[in-house]
């Protein structure tokens, strides 16, 4: 647990730059980040250097995406799933409930040297992580999810990494939007709604998993408002998406898919769809999506 907390503290506090790869079955992509702590605040630069350009820029939870394809800038707060290598949540108080955490072999990463730990449910409700640490900072190095038979599901990995600055801050602007162009921006808007998810009841209760978050979410200036609820046992996160049909619209296809390592259950309620998506079994997605229910 000492060297998680060394993780949560090195990803806000310290200043530093490096490229990344995430690999996802067949799937792989490289990532440049850019980190700087200054006066208490976070700066963040993330640059796609696979496929089509894109990067994120972040000011502590204000998170702007820029993607040159469609030339849009989508604003919104961060929320549910977090980003390598801030995977942890600020308080790990819980997590030994859930899960068995010992430390495993020494190693190097990206020239660092490393200690490995190992994180394994103790249910069929989440997945399992190995973590790779770097003795001297407690800089994440490297983050792998597993499967119940212990198979990646996803690993990141720094193939370089310089901890500690100086960080020039033309580094965080962002370069997309500096290249001119009509750029259109949409701004996510979400607004606390503790009282609306009163009209939804969940039945199933998932031990470990505590609701966390619930918004009003609305991705467009013309799309119908819908709800969004976060659930998280501190490292796995659960999104609940229920947003109104509209009257005209074919009813949207019921069942599961997957994303990577994020499975995707959807159901529809009435005149409403659930999407339910997390980095968990798909069992698990499906016994909370199963239990949601409109209050009449």
């Amino acid at each position: 647990m000492q060297w998680l907390q060394r993780v949560v503290t090195s990803a806000q506090k310290l200043t530093y730059s490096g490229v990344f790869m995430y690999r996802s079955g067949s799937q792989s992509e490289t990532s440049r980040i850019t980190h700087l702590v200054d006066r208490g605040s976070e700066l963040e630069r993330l640059e796609a250097l696979d496929g089509s350009p894109r990067e994120v820029i972040r000011r502590n939870d204000e998170i702007k995406c820029y993607l040159s394809e469609s030339h849009q800038v989508i604003i919104e707060r961060a929320g549910g799933r977090r980003a390598f290598p801030a995977l942890l949540p600020a308080s790990l108080g819980s997590l030994n409930d859930h899960y068995v955490i010992r430390k495993g072999e020494a190693g190097r990463v990206a020239g660092f040297d490393s200690q490995a730990i190992v994180i394994e449910p103790k249910d069929d409700l989440r997945y399992g992580h190995r973590y790779w640490v770097d003795a001297q900072s407690g800089m994440l190095l490297k983050a792998t999810m597993v499967d119940e038979r212990g198979n990646p599901l996803e690993t990141f990995t720094f193939t370089e990494l310089h901890i500690g600055g100086p960080v020039d801050r033309s580094d965080l602007a962002p370069r997309l939007a500096a290249n001119g162009g009509d750029w259109k921006v949409r701004n996510v808007r979400a607004t606390e709604a503790r009282g609306d998810a009163s009209q939804w009841v969940v039945g199933s209760d998932l031990p470990g998993f505590n609701r966390i978050s619930v918004m009003k979410r609305q991705a467009a200036p013309d799309a119908p408002e819908g709800m969004h609820m976060v659930y998280s046992d501190g490292l796995a996160a659960v999104s609940v998406f229920i947003e109104p049909l509209a009257a005209a619209k074919d009813k949207p296809e019921a069942g599961e898919t997957a994303m990577g390592a994020i499975n995707v259950y959807r159901r529809v309620v009435d005149n409403y769809q659930l999407v339910i998506m997390g980095d968990v079994p798909p069992s698990t997605l499906k016994r909370l999506g199963d239990s949601i229910e409109r209050r009449h």
